[in-house]
């Protein structure tokens, strides 16, 4: 045993301890109180990469292994991280944490993310086979397509109908699905382009479609003042991953120092996703506000139910507009779709509490009286 060893618990001298591992040599028994514990990193004879905690120097045990995260967990019951939390238990909490003690977070944990920055990047249509400078129908007829399939929710079979029998136009309802994916394309783009600043607090949340009968979510977050669409992402999954790349897309236009707080349900994805954002930043901007259940059973959830109610709300409007699509053959389909209901919501629609203005206000868009005028001028302005 080194020299410089003594017991973590008693103090015991080196000549009190022995290893309790055969030859491994990396776990020490005290002989005065029988305490078990590590031996510090320098001195193992063993140079292997471990992760240890930050507040006892004992090595951490890999807890959880998931396909986006890796979680390690501190063992140590003494560890002063534990001791900490366990003294900020309220007399129910303690009670209960006898009974389910899995309930409560008390030993230091480390979270080991398995996914990259580049890989962090929003849903966007794919590169569509049409091109709109050279279709056969004019632009008008492509921005009354526009007009009834995103704008009214008219189905693609019901507006190229609308189309034939009130304007004379033939078009196919594949046509129609065409000519959206392809203004789709374009329209990503400018929605990231023209998003503008974002408010202090932002809600977010994820809302399930079908895409070949499979469910697949829907990341959104909105601003709570201005009431526009931050961020938008299209997943097969509500893990931490996708949560992660809607949260970094509605912060990417924050100011430098902006504390930004965002509000979602219990889904354990937000806070984790948090968690890895300002583990990645030099200064920890974000803060998480849960609102739980349909009751308000705690102080956080009352005080934050107006911006849950606010997201459930952009929930039902975007349902809205997709029900009329009965699923989705492709994903490309629902991103599109998704994108397209993004634009119409953030420069097109108007909103009573913005006294019937669209949240986003562009200059180029005022003065235009018809949807099918706006729709023509953002297509030439993203093109």
């Amino acid at each position: 045993m080194p020299d410089q060893v003594v017991c973590l618990c008693c103090n015991a001298p080196h000549n009190y301890l022995y290893f309790n591992d055969g030859k491994k040599h990396s776990q020490i028994k005290c002989k005065v109180c029988s305490y078990l514990f590590q031996i510090h990193q320098r001195f193992r004879k063993s140079r292997r990469s471990q992760l240890y905690c930050p507040y006892c120097g004992l090595a951490l045990f890999r807890w959880k292994v998931q396909k986006e995260v890796t979680i390690h967990k501190c063992s140590n019951d003494n560890c002063s991280h534990r001791i900490q939390a366990l003294n900020k238990l309220s007399p129910a909490e303690r009670v209960l944490c006898k009974e389910r003690s899995s309930q409560f977070k008390l030993n230091y944990q480390y979270r080991e993310y398995h996914f990259k920055l580049s890989e962090l990047v929003p849903s966007a249509p794919e590169k569509p086979t049409v091109e709109l400078s050279k279709i056969h129908n004019s632009e008008n007829v492509l921005a009354l397509i526009l007009t009834f399939y995103v704008s009214f929710a008219v189905p693609a079979r019901k507006t190229a109908a609308i189309l034939k029998d009130v304007f004379g136009v033939r078009v196919s309802y594949q046509t129609v699905l065409n000519y959206a994916a392809a203004a789709a394309f374009y329209c990503h783009s400018f929605n990231l382009k023209h998003k503008g600043l974002i408010d202090n607090v932002s809600a977010g949340d994820e809302t399930y479609i079908k895409v070949l009968g499979k469910h697949h979510y829907v990341f959104f977050f909105i601003s709570s003042k201005s009431l526009k669409i931050t961020a938008y992402h299209v997943a097969d999954n509500r893990g931490t991953e996708p949560a992660v790349i809607a949260m970094r897309e509605a912060i990417r236009t924050a100011l430098p120092g902006q504390e930004i707080t965002l509000v979602s349900d219990g889904n354990p994805s937000y806070p984790s996703g948090i968690h890895f954002l300002n583990s990645i930043s030099d200064e920890a901007l974000l803060e998480h506000k849960k609102v739980i259940g349909l009751q308000n059973l705690d102080t956080e959830s009352e005080e934050w139910r107006p911006m849950k109610q606010l997201i459930e709300r952009l929930n039902r409007t975007y349902k809205y507009h997709v029900r009329p699509a009965a699923g989705f053959n492709s994903t490309n389909g629902a991103v599109a779709l998704t994108t397209l209901f993004v634009t119409n919501y953030n420069f097109l629609r108007p909103h009573m509490s913005l006294h019937y203005k669209p949240p986003v206000q562009l200059l180029e868009l005022q003065g235009i009286s018809t949807i099918q005028g706006r729709w023509t001028r953002i297509l030439s302005l993203a093109a």
